[in-house]
């Protein structure tokens, strides 16, 4: 079981911004969306390039490269040219701090 990283303070993360973080090697972006804190991995899976920078869409993230159109919630993708899912990450708040964690491999 990976450990859990401290990210960003939750207050620093505005509404409608991300963040993104190491975690154990792997970019991950912290979304704030209507207040609630969601995490999912920084590559599109239509070519591997990241997702963060793209503009985002009540719930959804659109790849700034080819349109590609994810769910930030849980990471289903919505539009071509992807067809597969990229990985969310579970977020807890501890002490005000936002910590993500990799459980890919638990």
């Amino acid at each position: 079981m990976t450990d859990w990283v401290n990210a960003i303070d939750q207050q620093r993360l505005a509404e409608g911004e991300n963040v993104v973080v190491d975690v154990d090697g792997t970019d991950v972006a912290i979304f704030n969306i209507a207040g609630e804190f969601y995490a999912i991995e920084d590559v599109c899976s239509h070519d591997g390039a990241e997702i963060a920078s793209g503009e985002l869409d009540g719930d959804e993230i659109i790849c700034p490269r080819h349109g590609a159109r994810f769910c930030v919630k849980t990471g289903e993708v919505k539009c071509a040219p992807a067809y597969e899912n990229i990985a969310t990450f579970p977020i807890r708040i501890e002490n005000g701090t936002i910590q993500v964690r990799d459980s890919r491999w638990d």
